[in-house]
């Protein structure tokens, strides 16, 4: 699988989320992404998984998903279908049925 990103999360300050992200520190306050976030409790905001394609985040008690381009604020020059899409293990729905 292609690697987007990748994530390394460095603790928490509150709801700001401190991460490397491809090598370079990032302090994101997640009340400012996401409502879900903003009124999550401590242990909810700390319970979260990365993608294994460091495309984003996802908090499972709070059914909520971040991606990170839009987070620090950069876009691909290919777009990410695109790049999903060259993935050896890339499949349609309609291929999976």
């Amino acid at each position: 699988m292609n690697k987007i990103h990748t994530l390394e999360p460095q603790g928490f300050e509150g709801t700001i989320l401190n991460l490397l992200i491809d090598g370079h520190a990032y302090s994101i306050d997640l009340a400012k992404e996401s409502k879900k976030l903003a009124s999550a409790t401590p242990e909810q905001l700390e319970d979260f998984i990365i993608s294994p394609s460091g495309y984003g985040i996802h908090w499972p008690q709070l059914d909520e998903d971040l991606a990170v381009d839009p987070m620090i604020g950069i876009q691909h020059e290919t777009p990410i279908w695109n790049v999903a899409e060259t993935t050896s293990d890339y499949t349609t729905k309609k291929e999976q049925s």
